[in-house]
């Protein structure tokens, strides 16, 4: 499967209202898509399957089932936390295992909408090397950090992010869902922003389209779903040598501090090949880790993915 529930524009809660688009591609020389992906408010997430012969598949979609199980989904409140996502990432971990023999993975990515205190915010979690990105009031970034043996090395200074982007372990993760001894997400809460763009996405899109392209695209392209489909398009172009899956939202109507909503139009545009592996348990690349990062939740301790993808 790819794909669990998915919709387009909402406005479940008072004030702030969203529009999202979202697609997937097999992508120019794969048989399989092994890609799922979940869009309904107020989760957005991409997962990245590994395994080969459908066992890739068969993990992203028990992971995208397993989120698709929060009861927020059902209730449309926003008050998931990052406790209650690790708790059922790590049912989508069990599952995986117990259906492949941990003979296969998946990476996530995403962003959920939640509130504290009446206010907004992005809740975005990473596992692996899918990412999300934002653009807000003209700013444009990558949230999520990849778990992968390149940015360890990117952060051991020892190669710079141009050399990671050619590098030939580039598509060798250090954590995933389902195989290995690291399962743990990171988090990060950010506040929503009148007019923010999230970009949610499998490394299909970022291992072909450049971080410039992609920020030309979301920066003038204006509907969510026309500016998906323009990703995708962008990624075949270039060369589609993997499952590329795509979700862009966009909010609006955000409530100030004050408890009013705020209108303020978006940044004007105008004015400015290989398979993932998990690694393996006797590589040798930088260990150095990852900052921590303030999210307001913490998750238990873990080891390393040891499987490959196929």
């Amino acid at each position: 499967m790819n794909q669990q529930p998915a919709s387009v524009p909402s406005t479940i809660q008072p004030g702030l209202s969203l529009s999202y688009g979202y697609g997937t591609d097999r992508g120019l020389r794969r048989e399989l898509n092994e890609d799922s992906y979940l869009a309904s408010d107020p989760v957005f997430a991409v997962a990245d399957g590994m395994g080969g012969h459908e066992a890739g598949e068969v993990a992203s979609g028990m992971c995208v089932r397993a989120l698709a199980g929060i009861p927020q989904l059902a209730t449309a409140e926003r008050t998931v936390t990052a406790a209650v996502l690790q708790q059922y990432l790590l049912r989508a971990d069990s599952s995986i295992r117990e259906a492949t023999g941990a003979r296969a993975g998946t990476t996530l990515a995403g962003a959920v909408v939640v509130e504290q205190m009446g206010l907004p915010y992005w809740l975005v979690m990473n596992i692996g090397d899918s990412r999300t990105y934002r653009l807000s009031q003209g700013r444009f970034e990558q949230i999520s950090v990849d778990h992968s043996e390149v940015q360890e090395l990117v952060d051991a200074g020892e190669i710079t992010s141009e050399q990671a982007a050619v590098h030939p372990r580039r598509h060798v993760v250090t954590r995933a869902l389902g195989t290995g001894d690291e399962t743990e997400a990171d988090y990060w809460l950010l506040p929503v922003e009148e007019g923010d763009r999230v970009l949610v996405c499998s490394d299909g899109l970022t291992g072909e389209v450049a971080d410039e392209d992609i920020l030309r695209i979301l920066s003038t392209v204006g509907h969510p779903q026309d500016a998906a489909d323009a990703l995708i398009q962008a990624a075949l172009r270039n060369g589609g040598s993997d499952n590329i899956t795509v979700i862009v939202v966009d909010a609006r109507n955000v409530l100030n501090d004050a408890g009013a909503a705020t209108t303020a139009p978006r940044h004007d545009p105008d004015a400015e090949g290989a398979d993932t592996l998990p690694r393996s348990r006797g590589s040798q690349a930088a260990t150095q880790p990852l900052p921590q990062q303030d999210t307001g939740a913490s998750t238990p301790e873990s080891g390393e993915p040891h499987d490959d993808r196929h």
